[in-house]
């Protein structure tokens, strides 16, 4: 019994202390995001047949649609061009700001309503990652996405250097972002817009009532800080138990789809994936679909292969080893359908919600590695534009087309990585620290070593 009590006490120290997968929450942000944007910006020539006030399914078939479903769309709040255009706009514009991570809290809101606005105008548009988006979307809006991998973290760590440095930081952008949102969010129920079913509203204005709450604990005194602790507990349950959620729907889409394609003929007898790749709508490369239905025999291994994994995965995440075996398999197979059935972004919204299954060691190597590669792209330009400032932006010529009296030239050397010789132009020796030698007129300064951004 004690040892029952200590492995409770335990978890639930596990689950309100801080919030889990930082780096899974993140990677799901930036895929969704991402696929998002993607998808708005390839079909933004098309936008007007899809989602606009005059396309094939009209705006009073979609305003009479919604008044039955009592879905939530603000495309309905106006038949407008302009307010068409705004809200597409906006939704491109909260995608973007999402995968970078400025003001996670925020965007993850108007994220969802882009999303819902704009899939629930015309519901017969779409394909099967539009219902994962559609679902995800929401799931957002509970987690803390942006820990990691955001400017929302940088952020963070440049307020904590500042004020362990004694100085006094101010959110300015916060406050004034959510008071404009409150003030749109009050105007909109006012005038009676927010008639949707309540699952939308009661998120928006949640999330509201909840960062007031969250700012106005921050200003409490140190001795006062049981408040804040409430509410980080609180923040901590709802993005865990978001991310049990967004694990457990990946594995009932899985699970479904592969029980309901054992009960089909074609998937019994190992013909089903020839099908497809012979229709005409999902055949964009058709020599690619004939090379890989000319073996049979190949044909019924990817049809028993994609039911076994299907079926399969929920129960590998017993086994980590085979967990990530078959969670490669399944990224591998949405690439292919990518690329042979000309279904991007249904691929990518799979892919985006497989990624909170990675391991926290590779997402982490996968962070250093981009770390690296960022820090030695910045290093290669501020090398070479000290080597171009040192051969062109040094003393100006003299009357004769030479240096003027007392300038030194500085060539550098670029074999060596830019660095000019310490006694060719007065430049220190990074080795010895030593301060230049003083010269006449004007002295090239020493360069500075390039820092890497956080």
């Amino acid at each position: 019994m004690n040892r029952f009590s200590l492995a409770v006490s335990r978890g639930i120290a596990r689950v309100t202390e801080s919030p889990l997968g930082p780096y899974q929450s993140a990677v799901i942000r930036i895929g969704f995001a991402a696929t998002w944007l993607l998808f708005l910006l390839r079909e933004f020539p098309h936008r007007q047949e899809l989602y606009g006030p005059d396309g094939p399914w009209s705006w009073a078939l979609a305003e009479e649609l919604v008044g039955l479903n009592g879905a939530f769309t603000a495309l309905l709040w106006s038949d407008g061009q302009v307010w068409f255009e705004i809200v597409y706009a906006g939704a491109a514009l909260a995608s973007l700001l999402l995968l970078l991570g400025w003001r996670t809290r925020t965007m993850t809101v108007l994220f969802m309503v882009g999303v819902l606005s704009l899939q629930n105008r015309s519901v017969f548009v779409g394909d099967g990652g539009d219902n994962v988006l559609h679902l995800m979307c929401l799931y957002l809006v509970f987690t803390r996405c942006g820990q990691v991998w955001s400017l929302d973290a940088r952020r963070a760590r440049r307020t904590d250097a500042a004020r362990a440095r004694g100085e006094r930081v101010t959110d300015r952008t916060g406050p004034v972002l959510w008071g404009v949102f409150a003030l749109m969010l009050l105007a909109v129920t006012v005038s009676g817009r927010l008639d949707s079913e309540w699952t939308v509203p009661v998120l928006m204005w949640g999330t509201l009532l909840g960062t007031a709450l969250w700012w106005a604990a921050g200003r409490l005194p140190d001795h006062r800080a049981r408040p804040r602790v409430l509410l980080d507990v609180v923040a901590n349950v709802l993005h865990n138990g978001a991310l049990l959620v967004i694990m457990a729907e990946a594995c009932l889409i899985y699970a479904t789809a592969g029980w309901y394609k054992i009960q089909g003929s074609r998937w019994q007898d190992g013909t089903a994936v020839y099908y497809p790749l012979h229709l005409d709508y999902f055949s964009p490369w058709p020599a690619l679909g004939d090379l890989l239905t000319a073996s049979g025999t190949f044909v019924m291994l990817v049809t028993y292969g994609t039911v076994f994994v299907q079926i399969a995965f929920p129960f590998a995440l017993l086994n980590r080893r085979v967990k990530n075996v078959l969670l490669a398999a399944m990224i591998t197979e949405h690439a292919v359908i990518a690329v042979v059935l000309g279904l991007p972004f249904f691929s990518l919204a799979m892919i985006a919600a497989d990624l909170v299954f990675l391991p926290t060691g590779f997402l982490r190597g996968v962070g250093r590695g981009a770390a690296r590669a960022r820090a030695a792209v910045f290093r290669r330009e501020a090398v070479l534009r000290r080597g171009a400032a040192l051969r062109g932006g040094g003393p100006k010529d003299g009357p004769n087309g030479g240096p003027k009296d007392g300038a030194v030239g500085v060539v550098p050397d670029l074999a060596s990585g830019g660095v000019p010789d310490p006694a060719s132009g007065g430049v220190p020796d990074p080795a010895s620290g030593e301060a230049p030698a003083e010269t006449s007129g004007s002295p090239i300064p020493p360069p500075r070593t390039p820092t890497a951004p956080t």
